[in-house]
């Protein structure tokens, strides 16, 4: 089997199983430990990466069903609605512990790429999945909205 991770063709070993999860792929197999594990029940949302640019939790996807797919970790996010996003993040100091981040990014990053312009609505329906333990929802919203304006006012989406 191959993996397309974070635009590299990555081949997996014989001795994995088609059934692990990608989370544990990702982290133990390639040493991608930006993506983090909770719950590993589809509830919280750390585990977010984005699956042919759309955010999904890759604790709930196997590495046989993510085969021929292209994975982006928070560690390969770095095209211009990512970084105007982290730029937002750190502007409006949005992080406290951390941990929740790097799936927060993947998510607001597939909401930016369908919704350029996204209201309060669209970012809380979007961001439902992605749990925060130090409750800065209102910084995260706000550090949304600031780099959909920023982007739109460069005409980048």
């Amino acid at each position: 089997m191959h993996l397309n991770v974070n635009g590299k063709d990555v081949e997996v070993s014989e001795s994995i199983q088609p059934g692990m999860p990608l989370l544990w792929f990702l982290r133990d197999e390639l040493g991608l430990t930006g993506t983090k594990y909770a719950c590993g029940n589809d509830i919280c949302g750390a585990c977010t990466v984005l699956i042919n640019g759309r955010n999904v939790k890759s604790c709930q996807i196997t590495v046989a069903e993510a085969q021929g797919r292209d994975i982006i970790t928070i560690e390969g996010q770095d095209d211009t609605i990512a970084c105007a996003l982290f730029a937002a993040w750190k502007a409006l100091d949005v992080a406290q512990c951390g941990f929740c981040q790097p799936g927060q990014i993947a998510s607001a990053v597939a909401l930016l790429r369908v919704s350029p312009a996204p209201d309060d609505a669209d970012i809380d329906a979007a961001m439902i999945g992605n749990l925060c333990r130090c409750a800065t929802y209102q910084r995260i919203r706000q550090a949304i909205h600031r780099a959909a304006a920023e982007l739109q006012q460069a005409d980048v989406i």
